[in-house]
């Protein structure tokens, strides 16, 4: 069989599969088939089985066990995300696409985190932007500064009380963490990332979702630049406020 028309077969089978396992309501490590089963269950060849199988395999629908066949997973969308993300950012628009996902999900965020943080998040939350404080400043420890910088963004997500947005924003906030800022840093500019910090720190902490929102999107700016305008007004109620 030529290949084109076997990779369109094995591509219709995988979502004739999918949807007998979803109308099947087939939980989470039940077994399934062994290839050649699907292959005789399906009426198709091994060929175009073994692709659909695979195909399903790589998505975390199906495990293949020794011995057992296959069996029923639930796919983790967080680790879909994370393997597919180096080949998502080949270009300069790729990461523009990249940077108003970062964007979206964590000014949405930020809402759930003012109301779901624990009293021991919030003073762990407080203590990161103490410590950014203490390193932004030192030119010698621009990767620390970094590592917290990181560290407090991970610490809101979790404050969401949602896995997928947690694991799907901490990649994001890996990703980013690693892509230098274009602009230099000055002291002024060193000086107002620490405020930022301290500043959404403890307008989480004060339950004040209006001024959380204004400094979580003024932290993106760097990555967001057409967000630059809305940030500066952002900037003026977080001081007034």
């Amino acid at each position: 069989m030529p290949e084109e028309p076997r990779k369109n077969l094995s591509y219709q089978l995988s979502e004739r599969i999918r949807e007998y396992i979803e109308q099947a309501e087939l939980p989470d490590g039940s077994l399934f088939m062994t290839e050649a089963e699907v292959a005789e269950q399906f009426d198709v060849s091994r060929a175009v089985a073994r692709e659909a199988v695979g195909q399903l395999r790589a998505i975390g629908l199906l495990e293949g066990r020794q011995r057992k066949g296959l069996i029923i997973r639930r796919p983790d969308p967080v680790k879909l995300f994370s393997a597919s993300l180096p080949f998502l950012a080949k270009s300069k628009q790729d990461v523009s696409e990249l940077s108003r996902l970062r964007y979206v999900l964590e000014v949405g965020a930020v809402e759930l985190a003012v109301k779901n943080a624990s009293p021991s998040q919030i003073t762990q939350l407080m203590n990161i932007a103490e410590q950014m404080k203490t390193v932004i400043n030192s030119k010698t420890q621009v990767n620390q500064g970094k590592e917290l910088d990181i560290a407090f963004h991970s610490l809101l997500l979790e404050m969401t009380g949602s896995k997928i947005i947690a694991g799907m924003q901490r990649v994001l906030v890996d990703f980013f963490g690693n892509i230098a800022i274009s602009d230099s840093l000055d002291d002024s500019s060193t000086e107002r990332i620490a405020w930022e910090h301290t500043e959404l720190a403890e307008a989480i902490r004060d339950h004040d979702i209006e001024r959380a929102r204004a400094l979580i999107r003024m932290q993106l700016r760097h990555y967001l630049p057409e967000a630059e305008s809305e940030s500066q007004l952002d900037e003026k109620t977080a001081k007034v406020n």
